[in-house]
């Protein structure tokens, strides 16, 4: 009985070619993460700004209750 080595599946050639980084929807939701942490800080910064400029335990609460605590705010 002959064996015969078909052109369709050749051995040498891997079957899957791997990735080589993150896709295209995981680097989308990377940069939309990144740019509404870039938001939350400017806002915090212009809270901060306009109330003091100094992070006291009250500013910290106060910022605790506008920014985290709303989750519509997101």
């Amino acid at each position: 009985m002959a064996y015969v080595q078909t052109a369709a599946a050749p051995r040498h050639l891997p079957l899957a070619v791997p990735k080589t980084g993150p896709g295209l929807v995981r680097r989308v939701i990377a940069a939309m993460q990144a740019a509404r942490l870039r938001q939350a800080e400017r806002e915090i910064a212009h809270f901060l700004a306009h109330n003091g400029g100094k992070f006291t335990d009250d500013a910290e609460r106060e910022i605790e209750r506008r920014f985290l605590s709303n989750p519509s705010h997101f």
